[in-house]
């Protein structure tokens, strides 16, 4: 164990780190046009999440009051949808690119 322990110390300190230190970066042509597609869909898209988050809430809140089982079921699931939508927004410009990237060859 003190072995496997030293080992990773060395690879750590050595000169050439594991993990090289990498910026990305999309080239000027298309940070105008990729910037406004990504902002205006972000805005858009995560607006949208909590106006589905909130009228989830609304629905479990109507549906627990009113003994609707079903209703209350579907808030829930309108919650959990709108967190995982706003989690993929998130990471669309980090997705755009990676692709990006990886068809450029770099």
């Amino acid at each position: 164990m003190s072995q496997l322990l030293h080992h990773t110390m060395e690879i750590l300190a050595a000169d050439d780190p594991i993990v090289p230190n990498y910026k990305p970066e999309v080239p000027g042509t298309l940070q105008t046009p990729t910037g406004k597609i990504l902002g205006w869909t972000a805005g858009i898209g995560l607006t949208l999440a909590v106006l589905g988050g909130l009228a989830g809430w609304a629905c479990v809140a109507i549906g627990h009051n009113s003994e609707r089982a079903q209703l209350a079921a579907r808030g829930k699931q309108a919650i959990l949808w709108s967190l995982v939508s706003g989690m993929g927004i998130g990471v669309t410009s980090g997705l755009v690119l990676a692709f990006y990237n990886m068809t450029t060859g770099k």
